[in-house]
């Protein structure tokens, strides 16, 4: 279906273009006026900037691309079926909250407070973001070349695939299930507590008391520096290739690095013999 064009416009009032259809937006401006493309379906817009609260809420069938989204365009996408971003910068906290079938691509999320919220199907690539509790309660997500600076990453999520990312971020993957990362580097306290199903493959960890009452965490040819008091109270079963610095208290599985720094079992209710450890640099000498 043939789109009409809209250009070169400045947008303002509420509701600017409300329950739109089939409209290709380009070099536009959306000021002030909340809520301008709200229950709008199959629309494109390019070139264009998003100054104002709400732009997109309960719509369909979006493309966004080569767009800014101001520091007022905040709680901007949220009830939203299938939408795109690609080349964005995206100023605004909140940003994206019950979205199911979202891809981005090339966008910064410079003040990523409490944004992709209970989001399903999710694509991200080449996406960077900065603020605390990014990607609260999601489901499938796949994620490519991502860099996050913020903490209580990824709470309660369900079926996540990360690779490639550079995560400064303490309290990540907590209360999650069934979640993969591959060559990555992560430095955070208390990695994954309270998890189910969590592999971390080719990955540097940096973490306080990580990997702590988690069922089934799996490490593949990973490096752990300046980790301490880690596996507490976990089934682990991990390889790793080079010395951890404290373990405690792990309820069972397998531990195998080059060795352990301090081992401590101080929990009466922990039998050690469930746990297997193997120090390679001892077994070598």
């Amino acid at each position: 279906m043939e789109r009409e064009l809209k250009q070169g416009e400045i947008f303002t009032g509420e509701r600017a273009l409300f329950m739109s259809r089939n409209l290709h937006i380009k070099d536009s401006m959306f000021a002030d006026g909340e809520s301008p493309l709200k229950e709008s379906n199959e629309i494109i817009v390019e070139h264009s900037s998003f100054q104002w609260k709400y732009p997109f809420w309960y719509c369909n069938n979006i493309s966004v691309s080569d767009c800014s989204f101001f520091n007022m365009a905040r709680a901007g996408i949220w009830y939203v079926n299938n939408i795109s971003l690609s080349h964005c910068l995206y100023e605004a906290p909140k940003g994206l909250r019950r979205v199911n079938g979202l891809k981005l691509d090339h966008v910064n999320f410079t003040q990523a407070q409490e944004t992709l919220w209970n989001c399903h199907n999710v694509e991200m690539n080449e996406v960077t973001a900065r603020g605390d509790y990014f990607g609260m309660g999601c489901f499938n997500l796949n994620i490519r070349n991502f860099n996050l600076v913020g903490n209580y990453s990824f709470d309660g999520c369900q079926n996540i695939e990360i690779h490639h990312a550079k995560m400064l971020s303490k309290d990540a993957f907590w209360n999650c299930e069934n979640v993969t990362v591959y060559d990555s580097y992560i430095s955070g306290e208390y990695i994954g507590w309270n998890s189910k199903n969590v592999t971390f493959v080719n990955c540097m960890i940096e973490s306080l008391q990580g990997f702590c009452y988690m069922d089934h965490v799996t490490l593949r040819n990973c490096k752990l520096i300046n980790t301490t008091l880690a596996f507490e109270y976990s089934t682990v079963d991990a390889e790793v290739t080079t010395k951890i610095d404290s373990v405690k208290n792990p309820k069972s599985g397998r531990i195998q690095c080059a060795r352990i720094q301090e081992l401590i079992f101080d929990d009466p209710n922990i039998d050690r013999n469930k746990t297997h450890i193997i120090e390679t640099e001892l077994s070598h000498s």
